[in-house]
């Protein structure tokens, strides 16, 4: 069994679709780039967004930092609350506490959002700690994120090992951060990568739903 068990957020703990392409929808439009299809860019949903807004759209690096404050205009006060719970995961988090597992969100999305998001949904009361990145820019990293919750366990509990911990996310990013320290990763199938995403980046687990994830857990 896995002690500790850190979750990513957008596409494995919540549903964010609506919020975060609304978000960048205003904030492309902000340079008068407009989308026919809202699905061409679910791209967007998991890594910085810094990063896609040049990966994706041909931004700058200026044009990418300041369509980032456009999209936080939106996201702050109606994306944050355009979010729903994966099917399965609240019962999941009740298994998972039931059986002594501590749980942890591990999230690029900035940490207040995540915060906000997770009281929003009555989620937040699962989770000793709630990590993720920083409007500075000095925490914006999967890896980085990681680090910073290592850190408050051992601060809180002492070092955990690294057998002890398990990653659970929707996206490479979450396998390639956790990877960094040691810690394996469990592939989630029902958010925004896919099976060929977790393949190519040799993921060790793979879950299609959250019965399969408390169940990998648990073992």
């Amino acid at each position: 069994m896995y002690k500790y068990v850190f979750l990513d957020l957008d596409g494995t703990i919540t549903e964010p679709e609506e919020g975060i392409i609304n978000g960048v929808l205003y904030a492309l439009s902000k340079f008068g780039i407009t989308v026919e299809d809202r699905t061409t860019l679910y791209p967007y949903i998991g890594p910085p967004l810094r990063d896609s807004f040049r990966e994706f759209h041909g931004l700058s690096e200026e044009e990418a930092e300041q369509a980032v404050l456009y999209y936080r205009e939106y996201y702050s006060t109606k994306g944050i609350y355009q979010n729903g719970i994966m099917p399965g995961m609240e019962a999941a988090f009740q298994t998972l506490q039931e059986r002594g597992c501590h749980l942890y969100v591990a999230t690029s999305k900035p940490e207040l959002y995540a915060k906000q998001i997770l009281e929003h949904l009555k989620l937040d009361g699962y989770f000793d700690i709630i990590a993720g990145s920083t409007f500075d820019k000095s925490r914006d990293s999967k890896a980085a994120v990681i680090e910073y919750l290592l850190a408050g366990i051992a601060a809180d509990q002492g070092k955990p090992s690294m057998d002890d911990i398990i990653m659970v996310g929707d996206r490479e990013f979450d396998v390639i951060g956790a990877r960094a320290f040691g810690i394996e990763t469990i592939g989630v199938l029902f958010g925004y990568g896919s099976k060929e995403e977790f393949e190519a980046c040799d993921c060790r687990y793979l879950a299609e739903n959250a019965e399969e994830m408390v169940q990998i857990i648990l073992r």
